[in-house]
């Protein structure tokens, strides 16, 4: 077991933290199947040659940062083959890994990948909506990335998709594997004191938002090997998952976790649930955390019935008593009956289904600390 000050202990690694150091040694001090969900944006070797200039002549604030920079092809590979070794070592059998980059890296980054036994789930291309244009006009606009997404291996069958929250997510259609979103603008782009963008590939919130809902459940955990300004984390403390970064960049470390600590509320799709069998809350654990209390009264839709809350979390309605399910199928006849669905309870005089309720309960026991 990893401990130290400040985390969250799972039983297994140390959580809610950014490690300051390389990946690859950081990342060996892990245990085995640790983790439930690692994103990766590893530097893409850009390779670049020579500065580029707009046509008014301003300079372009690309990447031309130390850490994108390798002496061959070769020590790229080298490189992703280390980093990417420990990462399925560390992932569980039931999880799984995103990895993005551009036709600079990827391609390369797919083959180590299937090499080490990952098992490619799909290829997801982010279209940027807000793209750079390709000023010397010698190529097409260079406009979308490509995340791999994978699982541990052939055999891992198990691995988490929440197939019916992204189509809830996504307006009630089945989501594709073409995400339409801007990249960093406005207020999102962390700048640093001078102005300047602090980090040259901040990805959007809204990129690991999918990620995260997609395939992890609720008090998961998310690694981020190359954390960089805190996206990761971000996301995945909004939406009420555990996290672990980790960056060997001060200057990103101080920023990602300054941005981490003025993170206060949740997203509304951090209670959200693929299967209500993911996460099972009795209702005697709302009643012992008085989310609804002993002598309430609870109501069908439309007001029908009435029951009253009784203090070890069943229900008493014509003078029979049992769970909330129970009572709902005697009241409505009915062989069975879903109780999160049926009964009301009044808060501030508004009606609000329990299940909501037992959202709230789950967001209060797993969501941000």
């Amino acid at each position: 077991m990893t401990r130290g000050e400040g985390g969250k202990d799972t039983g297994m690694v140390e959580t809610n933290r950014i490690i300051r150091g390389d990946c690859v040694e950081s990342l060996g001090h892990i245990p085995d199947s640790a983790v439930d969900l690692i994103f990766a944006d590893p530097p893409y070797n850009l390779q670049l040659k020579e500065e580029l200039y707009r046509p008014n002549n301003t300079k372009v604030d690309g990447v031309d940062d130390g850490w994108d920079k390798f002496g061959s092809f070769k020590e790229y590979d080298e490189f992703c083959a280390a980093w990417l070794g420990e990462c399925r070592r560390i992932l569980k059998e039931t999880g799984t890994i995103w990895v993005i980059g551009t036709y600079h890296n990827i391609y390369r980054v797919g083959s180590v990948m299937l090499d080490l036994g990952f098992w490619i789930l799909n290829d997801i291309t982010w279209q940027k909506t807000n793209p750079m244009p390709n000023f010397r006009g010698k190529r097409f606009t260079n406009s979308a990335e490509t995340l791999l997404w994978c699982s541990k291996g052939e055999s891992c069958k198990k691995y988490t998709f929440n197939h019916k929250l992204m189509k809830r997510y996504n307006g009630g259609k089945q989501m594709g594997s073409v995400w339409r979103i801007g990249h960093c603008t406005g207020g999102e782009r962390i700048k640093d004191a001078s102005g300047r963008k602090a980090h040259s590939t901040q990805k959007p919130e809204e990129l690991l938002k999918r990620v995260i809902l997609a395939s992890t459940k609720i008090g998961d955990t998310v690694l981020d090997p190359f954390f960089g300004t805190g996206t990761t984390g971000a996301a995945a403390k909004k939406l009420g998952r555990a996290f672990i970064g980790i960056e060997r960049e001060a200057g990103y470390v101080e920023i990602a976790q300054k941005r981490l600590d003025g993170i206060s509320g949740l997203w509304e799709e951090a209670g959200w649930v693929e299967d209500e069998r993911q996460v099972r809350v009795p209702f005697t654990n709302l009643v012992k955390d008085s989310i609804v209390k002993a002598g309430d009264t609870l109501y069908a839709k439309e007001g029908r019935a009435a029951a009253l809350v009784l203090e070890d979390g069943t229900l008493m309605c014509e003078g029979s008593a049992g769970s909330i399910h129970r009572i709902g199928a005697m009241v409505q006849r009915t062989p069975s009956c879903n109780g999160w669905k049926f009964w009301y309870a009044v808060k501030d005089g508004e009606r609000l289904l329990i299940d909501d309720l037992r959202n709230e309960y789950i967001r209060r026991r797993h969501g941000a600390r």
